[in-house]
């Protein structure tokens, strides 16, 4: 029927949000700018640092981050699960990256990205 192609973050600051993620996530990083990008960016005024609409590519699709007007005002409706294989290591990594350690449970910590979306971070 359908396939996913790409999972979109509404944010306060595209860049911002999409380093996190990309140094968040083992094999993602920033989608390269080319040169015509960087020119039709440079027609609005903006630069790859100011662009509004940031793309993370890596190995299971990619992450789309756009700046929004409006802020957060609940709790997400969706999330992203993470697994990782020291959880507690990479949870102090994650925090030192901006996140925030909403709660921690047996198999799970419960975070929240550094503009308040939450995710989750899973033992194996």
């Amino acid at each position: 029927m359908a396939k996913i192609k790409d999972i979109v973050f509404d944010c306060e600051s595209a860049p911002q949000l999409a380093r996190f993620w990309a140094a968040a996530l083992d094999d993602y990083e920033i989608r390269p700018y080319d040169e015509a990008e960087i020119q039709r960016l440079a027609a609005l005024g903006l630069t790859p640092e100011t662009d509004p609409t940031v793309m993370v590519d890596g190995p299971n699709g990619s992450l789309g981050f756009q700046q929004v007007p409006e802020g957060k005002v609940a709790k997400n409706r969706v999330h992203v699960d993470l697994i990782s294989e020291d959880r507690r290591r990479d949870a102090e990594q994650l925090v030192a990256l901006g996140a925030s350690v909403h709660a921690e449970y047996h198999d799970h910590t419960a975070m929240a990205d550094p503009e308040g979306n939450e995710f989750c971070l899973y033992n194996p």
